[in-house]
């Protein structure tokens, strides 16, 4: 009986408990539903393919038939090869392979210390305001919208003239002067190595312009400095130049790192300038060494070319994972701290 009693109140007591819900199956929430799904997918998909058939596509491409003979014409002709054109480089080709290899150094080193210098100096009095500063920048960033192509040929015809061009007629002293021509060396190393007089006037046709490029940028983080900074240095007594080393040149520490991006690409891909100009010999680089293999002098020999834009891609590749991993360790230091 005492049995048939609690059983009936255990019965009541649940039947008044309140029921629980069914649990229900957690669905993350969506950020895109329906059509802005299909718009992010496109949005993100057709750049992502875009570079990867533009950029990678041919670079893996490059990377494989440089392992190769191929002439560029049937696939059927093509033969694997091995290391056979990096060893021709290297052997055969040594002395037009390094000769390149140090115009390209060169000009690295070149861009540093000239149109960088000047690019700085350029952007701090311009950071004066002196009177007719918009002229000025104007006139200092002109070159850097021109075709770089285009540059060139001004200065072939313009300035390198041999009888009636600018430099001709300020320094040849009244006779004609080959600018372009003379591939005595001004600096050698060794016998067959140096730096050529033509590829030094190559260089300052290709200072002309990347001076303009860098003033910007200087000019441009010049104008972010806080200008109680400038007051603070002032007051307690610095020069310009120490104000300008001590205070305002720290502050330009991210254009720095975009300037030596920058410099440090436009060394390595030079192209147009100098195959406008390179007439003569001992002005080569990397990249004219790999077009005139795949087009120009010895066209046809798309293995050996692909061999010159493959160690090319790899000193730029090198130049990238350094960056990317010391910007990333210092990004990580500065958010740890």
């Amino acid at each position: 009986m005492a049995s048939t009693i609690a059983d009936s109140s255990a019965t009541s007591d649940s039947a008044r408990a309140p029921k629980r819900p069914p649990k229900q199956r957690y669905r993350k929430p969506s950020q895109f539903r329906g059509r802005d799904r299909t718009v992010f997918y496109l949005m993100v998909g057709i750049p992502t393919a875009l570079h990867v058939l533009l950029v990678w596509v041919p670079t893996v491409s490059s990377l494989f038939l440089s392992f190769t003979d191929w002439n560029g014409i049937r696939f059927s002709d093509m033969n694997w090869v091995g290391f056979l054109n990096y060893e021709q480089i290297l052997t055969v080709f040594e002395k037009d392979f390094w000769q390149a290899v140090i115009n390209n150094a060169v000009l690295l080193v070149f861009l540093f210390i000239g149109p960088t210098i000047f690019g700085m100096f350029l952007a701090y009095l311009l950071d004066k305001r002196i009177r007719g500063s918009r002229f000025y920048q104007s006139v200092f960033y002109t070159p850097v919208v021109l075709s770089l192509a285009v540059v060139g040929f001004m200065w072939q015809s313009v300035i390198y003239s041999t009888d009636n061009g600018l430099a001709t007629q300020l320094f040849g002293g009244g006779e004609s002067v080959d600018w372009l021509g003379n591939q005595s060396f001004l600096i050698s190393f060794g016998d067959n190595y140096g730096i050529s007089k033509n590829f030094i006037a190559i260089l300052v046709a290709i200072a002309w312009r990347h001076t303009g490029y860098i003033m910007v940028l200087y000019l441009a983080g010049m104008k972010s400095v806080d200008n109680s900074l400038r007051e603070a240095a002032g007051l307690d007594g610095c020069s310009e130049w120490q104000a300008f080393r001590h205070v305002i040149f720290p502050t330009l520490k991210p254009i720095n790192v975009v300037v030596a991006v920058i410099t440090v690409i436009e060394a390595l891909r030079a192209f147009d300038i100098i195959y406008v100009l390179n007439t003569p010999r001992k002005t080569e680089v990397l990249s004219i060494l790999t077009t005139n293999n795949l087009l120009g002098e010895g066209g046809g020999n798309v293995g050996r070319g692909s061999a010159y834009a493959t160690i090319l891609f790899l000193m730029c590749l090198g130049f990238v994972i350094w960056y990317v991993t010391n910007h990333y360790k210092k990004t990580q230091e500065g958010a740890e701290s």
